[in-house]
């Protein structure tokens, strides 16, 4: 065997084949980022993931959350991330929680701001934590009593925090929007790190806590409470009342997030749509909220973004979807009118004159095998191209449109799920090559191994073809001494035997002793 690539064993550790016993042995040398791909394994025994997390205390915490550990196999003191993720999965020891309030470490007390059913004397204790993260972070979860209490906090990241909080209660949402009804706050990220009038480095590091790159306060926080509003904005809970009258705010931020609301009254849904910022109308466009309308005056929207943006909207109607299907680039993906249109508007569409509304309707996958095999032989390419990776075409079929409409379609029909063998073996051997054949084919669950070889000459569909069950030994060995990307995922194949995965770790300890 030629000498892997040290990234091989990374790969191994992933591979869904890897015996037990090799498991225990990547296990006995994992360092974090090998603990990571090992902690993921879905075969891990508990006595295995107990072993893991002794050894790397970055794969206790995955492991935690996936229910892997339980509070018998965790240590707070030497395991501190493993228990606070135990005790937000709910299965921590809740004494747990009195030792992390008093933790001197606040990203401890800020991650358990975050778990759920803490008892009271806990949640007073965050409540009244010197650091502003602690608090900010329970305020983003708090219970409504909380919340409401937390709105007084003289800092404005609590505040947002709770602006954010959807449980907390509308009144009270309705006064941090407004700023009125509150004690003033005090304090912001800006005012705390130097004296007003300041505004940050834009090309400052910003460590956790620290402010945005151009945040100002001249003494009113500006830029904190500019984000506390987007907040409110966006969050549902806040009453419809209270966000009507930032349509004409001078802060594109805040009308963006105005536009997305589903509680939009028609009076400020109007407003938008004449916004002169395109983001805020695109964001109208693709509201399922806003009436028909509305939508008809946006389908006339000068800015292509913003038509694009209705026709991903689930409520656009199906002749507004026409034209804009004649005057949009949509792309080639399924918008959602067309997933849900019925029957009968699936017959329509399949017969529309317009190849573009014809094309939108190929991209769905469940389609009737009459009007699927109608669309299969549409004279225009794009349609064909649209419809080629619909499952139950036929092999033959499939073979013609490729010969039909030649490379046009070539790697869409790569990607059918039931294209046979032989036919994917041709699209790759095909001259000129068709790149984005190679990758179609190297992912394909028929892709037979003379057409897996084929597609190691692209660079781009090497390291797929190198993870394919239906490669070759021979060529597995061969990749395993390859660039990073192509050697890992060889060493995930599952084909990969059983004595080249032995022989690939003992040349990694050997190497490594």
């Amino acid at each position: 065997m030629p000498r892997a690539h040290p990234r091989a064993l990374y790969g191994l550790a992933a591979n869904p084949a890897l015996p037990p016993d090799l498991v225990d042995r990547l296990i006995d040398v994992a360092d974090a980022e090998l603990g990571g791909v090992l902690a993921d394994r879905p075969d891990l025994t508990h006595t295995q993931a107990v072993a893991l997390a002794d050894r790397v205390e970055e794969a206790a915490v995955p492991l935690a959350c996936a229910g892997r550990l339980t509070a018998a196999d965790v240590d707070p003191v030497a395991r501190p991330h493993a228990a606070l993720a135990l005790l937000d999965a709910g299965s921590g020891d809740p004494e747990w929680a009195r030792r992390f309030v008093a933790d001197p470490a606040v990203d401890h007390r800020e991650r358990l701001g975050a778990c759920p059913g803490l008892p009271p004397d806990v949640t007073e204790a965050l409540a009244a934590d010197p650091d502003v993260r602690v608090v900010a972070e329970l305020a983003l979860w708090a219970t409504p009593d909380l919340a409401a209490r937390l709105a007084r906090h003289p800092h404005t990241e609590v505040r947002s925090a709770v602006a954010h909080n959807e449980a907390t209660p509308p009144e009270v949402l309705a006064m941090l929007l407004a700023g009125v009804g509150l004690p003033a706050a005090r304090r912001c990220l800006v005012c705390d790190q130097k004296e007003t009038p300041s505004v940050h480095d834009a090309h400052g590091r910003r460590p956790h806590g620290e402010p945005l790159p151009g945040d100002a306060c001249d003494g009113s926080h500006q830029s904190a409470v500019l984000r506390l509003r987007a907040r409110a904005l966006g969050n549902p809970a806040t009453p419809t009342a209270s966000v009507t009258g930032y349509a004409g705010h001078p802060s594109v931020l805040l009308r963006r997030q105005l536009a997305t609301r589903r509680d939009l009254p028609p009076g400020v849904g109007e407003r938008l749509a004449a916004d002169p910022a395109p983001g805020v109308r695109g964001d109208l466009a693709e509201n399922p909220a806003i009436g028909e309308a509305l939508m008809r005056v946006l389908a006339r929207d000068r800015d292509p973004g913003v038509r694009r943006s209705l026709a991903l909207n689930p409520r656009v109607p199906l002749d507004v979807l026409t034209g804009l299907a004649r005057t949009t680039r949509i792309g080639s993906i399924l918008l959602p009118r067309i997933a849900a249109a019925s029957p009968a508007e699936v017959e329509e569409r399949a017969a529309s004159p317009e190849p573009a509304v014809r094309t939108l309707l190929a991209e769905r996958r469940d389609m009737p095998a009459g009007v699927r095999d109608a669309l299969a032989l549409d004279p225009d390419a794009k349609v064909v191209k649209a419809v080629a990776p619909h499952p139950g075409l036929t092999g033959a079929r499939l073979r013609a449109m490729v010969d039909d409409h030649g490379s046009r379609t070539a790697a869409r029909v790569a990607a059918n799920p039931d294209a046979p063998a032989a036919l994917l073996e041709d699209l790759v051997l095909r001259e000129p090559p068709v790149r984005g054949v190679f990758r179609e084919v190297a992912r394909h669950r028929n892709a037979g191994a003379r057409a897996l070889l084929a597609c190691l000459v692209d660079e781009r569909a090497r390291p797929v073809a190198a993870g394919h069950p239906a490669l070759p030994v021979a060529a597995l060995r061969e990749l395993l001494a390859d660039d990073e990307d192509v050697a890992e995922a060889a060493a995930a194949n599952p084909s990969l035997p059983p004595a080249l995965m032995r022989a690939l770790l003992s040349r990694a300890n050997q190497a490594a002793a």
